[in-house]
């Protein structure tokens, strides 16, 4: 089980480190005001690389938020309901 934490603790830190770094530069307009948290910025004002980069921030959260669950409760609760279903 320890092995199936560390995968899940890998892909949530890996992929919220992309995303905070991804939001700091598109979603902090000001350091006085939100950051972090700020709407995403018109898709009209940016290029096709600013565009790609808002679409990762948010594949790149649900990656986290999934990736994560997945390895911490999905995984563990199959090998549990197979362990007992094989008893």
């Amino acid at each position: 089980m320890a092995d199936e934490f560390a995968k899940g603790l890998g892909i949530l830190v890996t992929a919220g480190l992309g995303w905070l770094m991804i939001a700091a530069t598109y979603n902090t307009p000001s350091f006085e005001g939100r950051q972090l948290a700020a709407p995403n910025p018109d898709p009209e004002t940016l290029n096709l690389y600013g565009q790609l980069a808002i679409m990762l921030k948010d594949l790149l959260f649900w990656f986290a938020i999934l990736g994560a669950l997945t390895f911490w409760v999905v995984i563990p609760a199959i090998e549990q309901a197979r362990e007992a279903r094989s008893e």
